[in-house]
């Protein structure tokens, strides 16, 4: 066998005597792609088993959401955890501490693609050529454990930086209000989706997906009834009653329903049946997150009212000064 070309003793020697190995400026220092991506994906909880995220079933029981912030000493720990598999001796361990700053930097700017290269959006050469921008260091995130996950994968969700009104149009967002970018959106399971923000939201919207245009009524107690919407299909609270046929009670009297409208929203002037359509439309179902309480109603608007607080705890200038001071 031949003899190895250098000997641990000498390896250590050479690094001691050569202290500029370990300094974070050293083209050594850099992660290789896949090592940076990997611990990319960790800082976004992507991998961790669940049990560390939910120990106990009872934190996160059937129909319940939970908010939370991410602690990043406790991601930063993943990541030490991680790479400490190829920590064996001292000359590992100086250089980790020499290059945990940089690292840490790095990863703070690539895990805000992270979402991008699950869908396959872009490369990741294309993300180290052109880093997102972190907007704000603080990570927040919420659970949510519900037959709705399962009902609809596709859900959509945003979260924003103000408290908008129920009947708002996502499409024409006042200046004001702001989206929070989404970090991660992903089922863990048939009934669990895990979220996260990039930064401190004021509002969570969940709504069923926008896959196709459905029409129909709204029925309570064997009544029929439709939402009072203007001609650009906008809510504009209360509804109107629908007539049914006299010789069936299950059929709609359409000619008595247009008419109805007509009368009281004042369908736009049209030959054809699109003004008449539009009344008929179902909206996709909306579920806020804010701060202005109550239970959960079906309202006029389609909508449903929340019975969550989270705009107030926001609000509360010591607990925000606190969750970020933790991140300086």
């Amino acid at each position: 066998m031949r003899p190895a070309w250098i000997t641990s003793k000498q390896a250590l020697q050479a690094r001691l005597a050569k202290p500029e190995q370990v300094d974070p400026t050293a083209p050594e220092g850099e992660m290789p792609p896949y090592m940076e991506s990997f611990l990319a994906h960790i800082r976004m909880l992507i991998g961790v088993p669940f049990d560390y995220l939910i120990p106990d079933a009872r934190l996160l029981p059937d129909e319940s959401i939970r908010f939370f912030y991410i602690d990043p000493s406790w991601t930063d720990r993943l990541v030490d955890g991680a790479i400490s598999v190829g920590k064996i001796g001292t000359r590992e361990q100086a250089h980790h501490h020499g290059q945990n700053p940089a690292v840490t930097k790095q990863l703070d700017v690539t895990s805000r693609g992270v979402r991008d290269l699950q869908r396959g959006v872009v490369s990741f050469l294309d993300l180290r050529a052109n880093p997102p921008q972190v907007t704000d260091p603080v990570i927040t995130g919420f659970l949510l454990r519900s037959a709705a996950v399962s009902g609809w994968p596709q859900m959509d969700v945003r979260a924003y930086d103000t408290v908008l009104p129920n009947n708002y149009d996502p499409a024409a967002i006042p200046a004001p209000a702001k989206q929070l970018p989404t970090l991660r959106l992903e089922r863990l399971s048939p009934g669990v989706l895990i979220a996260l923000f990039e930064g401190v939201p004021k509002m969570v919207v969940c709504e069923e997906p926008h896959h196709g245009i459905q029409f129909g009524v709204h029925e309570s107690n064997g009544q029929f009834s439709v939402f009072r919407r203007n001609p650009g299909a906008l809510a504009i609270g209360g509804s109107v009653p629908v007539e049914v046929r006299q010789s069936n009670g299950r059929v709609l009297a359409l000619a008595a329903l247009r008419r109805a409208l007509k009368n009281d929203v004042a369908l736009a002037p049209q030959t054809g049946s699109a003004s008449f359509a539009i009344e008929l439309l179902n909206l996709p179902f909306r579920q806020r997150f804010a701060g202005q309480g109550g239970n959960v109603r079906f309202t006029g608007t389609g909508e449903f009212v929340p019975m969550t607080k989270i705009a107030a705890n926001v609000s509360d200038a010591s607990l925000l000064a606190a969750v970020k001071g933790a991140f300086k």
